[in-house]
Order: structure tokens, then sequence, then C-alpha cells
């Protein structure tokens, strides 16, 4: 296998890109299939009260968009681990001047106050 940025890149997004129609399909069949071209034959079914074509149309389907989203986070953190992309590999310097280095521009007691939080 080749470890090159590239290479890597390109497994990465393509590992993205599944992930996200993976969880796009299951997200259309659950609100599309079963709310409307299955509701029929699911209405047959009562759940909690109501038919379940009803309920997946209304409520099921919601539900299941906000499952969805607690899976793509849980799957794209693995991911970014996988290829070492993730925030805690971040490389971040607390020194502000490494950031912007020759920022003349501002006034020093305007900078003063933006640190103390002022501004």
């Amino acid at each position: 296998m080749n470890d090159s940025p590239d290479s890597n890149a390109q497994a990465y997004w393509k590992e993205n890109i599944r992930t996200v129609l993976s969880l796009l399909l299951i997200w259309f069949l659950v609100s599309y299939g079963m709310g409307i071209l299955l509701a029929d034959e699911l209405d047959r079914i009562q759940f909690f009260g109501f038919h379940l074509g009803f309920w997946m149309a209304q409520q099921g389907s919601i539900f299941t968009f906000v499952v969805l989203i607690f899976v793509y986070v849980y799957r794209m953190n693995r991911l970014d681990h996988k290829y070492r992309v993730d925030e805690d590999r971040d490389d971040y310097v607390p020194n502000e001047d490494y950031y912007h280095p020759g920022d003349d521009a501002g006034d020093s007691s305007q900078e003063d106050g933006r640190r103390a939080g002022r501004g």
C-alpha cells in the first residue's frame, strides 16, 4: 500500500463519501420508502396507537435522521482517527505571534484589551 499524502487523502475521501452515501440511503429508505411508498402496507400495523406508515412519515423519519447524525459523528471520528486527521492531533501553537507574525497594525492598548477579553 502506498502511504503518500495523496493516496491517503484519496482513501480518506473515498471512505468519507461511502459513509455519507450509505447514511443518505438509509435516510431515503426510511423517510421516502417507509413514509410514502410502503405507507399503505405499514398502516396495517399499529404502533403506539397509530398506523405505522403514518407514524414513520411523521415521527419515525425524524427520529431516524437524529440517530443518523450521531452515527455520522461516530463514524467520521473513527475515520479521522484512522487517517490521523482528527482534532486530537491538531498542531495548535498557543503563541499568538506564531499565527500573526509582524502584525503591528493595531494599537498596543487595543491589543492589551483584546488579550484581556475586552474588545
